[in-house]
């Protein structure tokens, strides 16, 4: 731990150290920290990838399903003085009708899922989570592709609760896309 004096000299990071990375990296602001990660793994994208494909069609295109969100590939969500990267977030068309037409958005999403990595497990599970329950987003999806789990989280007022977690081939219906059975085993295959 700092001494009092260094921690308040510390210089906060700002965007434009964001936008100072290279492009081999995920960059965070949290905290006024900079929070820098390589690339996901092939199949921590691969899970992320196979969520939009099976969540994109039936609610952000409404093919076979109702429709009404906007669901995006990690997105740039600008929530107060931080600056996350979920691996995905979605939107009910009534919290933001369209996609804006800028490299990120200031708008919290209704529902993020995080693809958990040995490197990002904690601090998506504590960090991330504190500030999407302070922003209102009302559903969490931690998803482990190395455990193959998925846990549902859901905002309270006291704050997120898991409503489910299921594991390796199960069929699920996961709020808030319950509309719909998620096949777990898509999001692992190789």
């Amino acid at each position: 731990m700092l001494p009092a004096m260094a921690q308040s000299a510390r210089r906060l990071a700002t965007y434009d150290d964001l936008l100072a990375l290279p492009d081999h990296v995920v960059g965070e602001l949290i905290h006024g920290s900079l929070d820098v990660q390589p690339r996901p793994s092939l199949p921590h994208a691969r899970a992320a990838s196979r969520m939009g494909d099976v969540l994109g069609g039936p609610f952000d295109r409404g093919f076979g399903g109702p429709g009404g969100w906007i669901v995006l590939d990690e997105p740039e969500l600008h929530l107060g003085p931080h600056v996350l990267v979920p691996d995905l977030a979605g939107w009910r068309r009534e919290r933001l009708p369209e996609v804006p037409e800028t490299a990120a958005t200031d708008v919290a999403p209704n529902w993020v899922a995080e693809i958990l990595s040995p490197s990002t497990a904690a601090k998506d599970r504590v960090d991330k989570m504190r500030l999407y329950f302070e922003f209102d987003v009302s559903h969490v999806w931690l998803v482990d592709p190395t455990a193959r789990t998925l846990e549902i989280l859901r905002r309270e007022p006291s704050g997120f609760v898991l409503v489910g977690s299921h594991r390796d081939d199960a069929v699920v219906r996961a709020e808030p896309f319950d509309a719909i059975e998620l096949q777990l085993a898509w999001l692992w295959e190789r």
